[in-house]
């Protein structure tokens, strides 16, 4: 899990809700984390490539949870958040979930890839949005007005707090995301806070 404010909210947070509201999301330890649900998620991800508009934030190393590390709460093909942003080497994504008998139901399942076009790079769905007593409430799950909220891991553990937090505040908004993207879209590799935060964004 990562803190809205450390993963997805940091910018979220900063731009709409107050530097430090809900929390950003990717972390190493989850003591509120509700055990993996034995059930499929919530949305069943369609095989097919579909476009949608979602509102995107960041968060990095320094405000995950808890600061300080990459830990993330679903691994899929990373043990710790990362990624260059490739399709074989997508970039962890954290995303909201609900409880269901006690079990976290994903909004997007585990291993679900999406292509950001504005980022040009590749993501993974491997970590969970929310932090505190009730995660599933302060966490994407609640969207932004009305559209998915998705929050992706800007990296940052080399190139400091300072460029970790910029990057987040440039990315933050309302963008084009393409789930189960096909391979061969443009690519500019490397982690985003540490390789100009995704260029020209659009």
């Amino acid at each position: 899990m990562t803190k809205l404010f450390g993963a997805a909210c940091l910018f979220i947070c900063m731009a709409t809700v107050g530097f430090g509201g809900p929390s950003g999301f990717a972390s190493t330890e989850k003591p509120h984390l509700p055990p993996a649900p034995s059930t499929p998620e919530a949305i069943t991800v369609a095989q097919q490539e579909q476009s949608f508009q979602a509102y995107l934030t960041g968060y990095s190393f320094w405000d995950n949870t808890p600061p300080g590390s990459a830990a993330i709460a679903r691994p899929v093909i990373h043990r710790r958040a990362g990624g260059t942003g490739t399709y074989g080497d997508p970039i962890t994504i954290a995303v909201g979930y609900r409880l269901v008998n006690g079990s976290a139901q994903l909004d997007f399942r585990a291993g679900t890839r999406f292509y950001i076009p504005a980022l040009k790079r590749y993501a993974i769905v491997e970590d969970i949005c929310g932090d505190g007593n009730q995660p599933h409430l302060t966490g994407c799950h609640r969207g932004k007005n009305g559209a998915p909220w998705l929050d992706i891991y800007v990296g940052g553990q080399s190139a400091g707090r300072g460029a970790s937090n910029a990057c987040m505040r440039r990315i933050t908004g309302m963008k084009k995301i393409i789930m189960n993207p096909r391979k061969g879209y443009a690519v500019e590799p490397g982690a985003l806070s540490e390789s100009g935060c995704g260029g020209k964004l659009s």
